[in-house]
């Protein structure tokens, strides 16, 4: 489990690394753009009601749009050298609002992982069993029109505590999919990857 929870926590740390001179198409988006890329993540019918979350002109980290159904929308990191949105179920944004608040604290890597997990378990961190992300890459996107260029959208369904022998499924990376990532943990997850070189629904 340790080498799972390092792999997980060098990916936290480039998701919440700190201001960069780096400069990318993403770095400096109106919100009207980052709410166009975000909600690429959504499933279609979902995507005018969904709330966006990005970045203003001083870097902070807002909602940029409130929506009206039960989906929140990530605008792409203007930090992060990999272009990404996303989009989550509402019953997700404590777990992850707390990831914020711990690196802000300067809480990273394994310390701000186990401190989630280890708050799910105490039951002051909820993670709802089946609550979903939609994770959209890409190898960028168009300026005129906001369609993510190369996109490739895969699923995490959050299942705590899950294991193979609970839901069947196997846990280990691959050709096959879906597969169980972090069995036994409040952590578990199932990762849905479709092949690549489709294009995103």
């Amino acid at each position: 489990m340790r080498s799972s929870l390092a792999a997980l926590s060098a990916a936290v740390l480039a998701a919440c690394a700190g201001p960069s001179a780096a400069q990318y198409p993403w770095s400096d988006l109106s919100p009207e753009m980052q709410i166009r890329l975000a909600v690429q993540a959504a499933p279609a019918e979902a995507r005018e009601g969904a709330t966006v979350q990005g970045w203003n002109a001083s870097g902070e980290f807002v909602t940029l749009r409130e929506g009206t159904n039960s989906l929140i929308c990530m605008a792409p990191n203007p930090t992060r050298e990999q272009f990404e949105v996303s989009c989550h179920h509402e019953g997700l944004e404590p777990y992850f609002a707390r990831g914020r608040e711990l690196s802000a604290q300067g809480i990273t890597g394994n310390e701000r992982v186990q401190r989630r997990w280890d708050e799910f378990t105490a039951g002051t961190l909820p993670i709802p069993y089946g609550a979903t992300a939609h994770i959209l890459t890409g190898s960028g996107f168009d300026p005129e029109t906001g369609e993510v260029t190369d996109p490739f959208l895969r699923w995490v369904v959050y299942t705590p505590n899950a294991t193979a022998e609970s839901t069947g499924l196997t846990t280990q990376p691959g050709d096959i999919v879906p597969w169980l990532m972090f069995p036994g943990t409040p952590g578990a997850h199932i990762m849905i990857s479709p092949p690549r070189g489709g294009s995103a629904p």
